[in-house]
């Protein structure tokens, strides 16, 4: 039996420069992606993509205890929460029973991911 060797089967691997949005720190790392944007670091071209979170600004590897959000979508959230709020306080006693036990879960779950 004789084995096919099939070409263009896998995508190209090459260097691609990461950069982390949050904080800037870039490092270039093999892998497969096949990003448009091109970026000179350290005097070589390279393929850039813009990751949201690495190890330079996740809480488990830096050790700090809250979240780098540099997209803002923690303020898009509390924007949206705070909206939903206003519109519903014309809302009786029992909705609004509802809606603080809802906040008081997420405060709760919030703090047991910051710990």
């Amino acid at each position: 039996m004789e084995l096919i060797n099939e070409k263009d089967v896998h995508p190209k691997y090459q260097k691609v420069l990461f950069v982390d949005s949050s904080t800037g720190h870039k490092f270039v790392c093999g892998s497969t992606l096949q990003p448009k944007q091109t970026e000179k670091f350290e005097g070589v071209e390279y393929p850039v993509y813009h990751l949201s979170t690495s190890s330079a600004s996740h809480p488990f590897f830096t050790g700090s205890k809250a979240l780098v959000d540099s997209e803002g979508r923690v303020d898009k959230f509390k924007k949206r929460y705070t909206a939903a709020q206003n519109k519903g306080s014309n809302s009786s006693s029992d909705e609004q029973e509802q809606k603080d036990q809802k906040k008081s879960l997420l405060r709760r779950k919030r703090n047991n991911f910051l710990i």
